[in-house]
């Protein structure tokens, strides 16, 4: 049973979620990754029994008591057994290759392609379909060659594998729109505690709790929409619970953009030391996009203003876990 759209669950409303199949299962593709060890909780904490999928060295621990099966996505009838064991009356496929310099491209390509052709596969033949499937897209599949705030009406136009990916993946998801209640979102970048040092801000982070001297970074000038993954979490538990967002494919993000040069800052701020940036060559991109930050406004009106926090509270959030 779905919730009205736009607000926290109530006690009420988590009743509804276990009148509604029992209690009703949701099934987390990629539970044990970033995403997934902040939205586990949130949907246990809102009543669902909460399924997750992991794999090799993906593992580990995921709070909320939830049920892990270490399934390897590209492996259709592997996928298949464990669509039809948790009959799940929601599902959020988060499994994915996210970095975008991931060295094993071919792993990348049958991991985000293969593996949501066959989990929307499996979905669509088991004989009780869920209610909702979010599929977890990106802002990556924008480009980088325009600027400015892009709302979801902007063309994908992918300047690397890993969006190339996503735009695979979401146009997998149109051949299941007749079959399957579908929700594609396209989060832009977010951060938080647990992010791999990969990425830009936990590295930054990472070298200022260590209090390293020197940090190599590329340009510091680019302004991007940079969310905190607590927000995110929240966002698409709201989406899954929200009849409106059916058929729907949305931007996930702040509104606002941050250049690397503004970060540092803040994080010399809360963590009251300098930090010498040594540009290195290699981390900047030719004709790269100066801003680039993403549009809201269709996710608030379906779900509600997202509580995002400033990035400077997320930041200090990450320099004192």
């Amino acid at each position: 049973m779905r919730r009205t759209c736009g607000g926290t669950a109530s006690a009420r409303q988590i009743d509804d979620v276990r009148i509604g199949r029992a209690l009703s299962k949701v099934l987390v593709t990629g539970a044990t990754g970033f995403t997934g060890r902040y939205l586990a909780p949130r949907l246990a904490a809102a009543g669902y029994e909460v399924h997750g999928t992991t794999h090799g060295t993906a593992g580990g621990n995921v709070d909320g008591g939830v049920q892990l099966y270490d399934v390897d996505l590209t492996d259709a009838k592997a996928v298949e057994q464990v669509v039809a064991e948790v009959s799940p009356a929601k599902v959020v496929h988060l499994a994915a290759i996210a970095f975008v310099a991931h060295s094993d491209i071919a792993e990348m390509y049958r991991t985000n392609i293969l593996g949501t052709r066959n989990l929307l596969g499996a979905l669509a033949s088991t004989s009780c379909q869920p209610d909702a499937v979010l599929i977890a897209s990106s802002a990556n599949v924008y480009g980088n060659s325009r600027s400015g705030k892009l709302d979801e009406s902007a063309l994908p136009t992918p300047a690397n594998d890993y969006a190339v990916t996503k735009v695979a993946a979401e146009n997998i998801a149109t051949l299941y729109r007749d079959r399957l209640p579908l929700i594609v979102t396209r989060p832009f970048n977010y951060t938080g505690v647990g992010q791999s040092l990969d990425f830009v801000i936990p590295k930054i982070v990472d070298h200022a709790r260590r209090r390293s001297p020197e940090i190599e970074l590329g340009n510091l000038d680019v302004e991007r929409d940079f969310s905190d993954v607590r927000a995110i979490a929240d966002a698409y538990l709201e989406l899954l619970n929200c009849s409106e967002a059916i058929g729907g494919t949305f931007n996930v993000c702040s509104g606002r953009h941050h250049s690397l040069r503004e970060v540092i800052a803040m994080v010399e701020e809360i963590s009251h030391q300098s930090m010498k940036v040594a540009i290195n060559p290699a981390f900047v991109r030719r004709d790269e996009v100066l801003r680039l930050y993403g549009d809201n406004s269709l996710l608030s009106r379906v779900i509600g203003p997202l509580q995002m926090p400033p990035l400077k509270d997320t930041l200090q959030w990450m320099l004192e876990a």
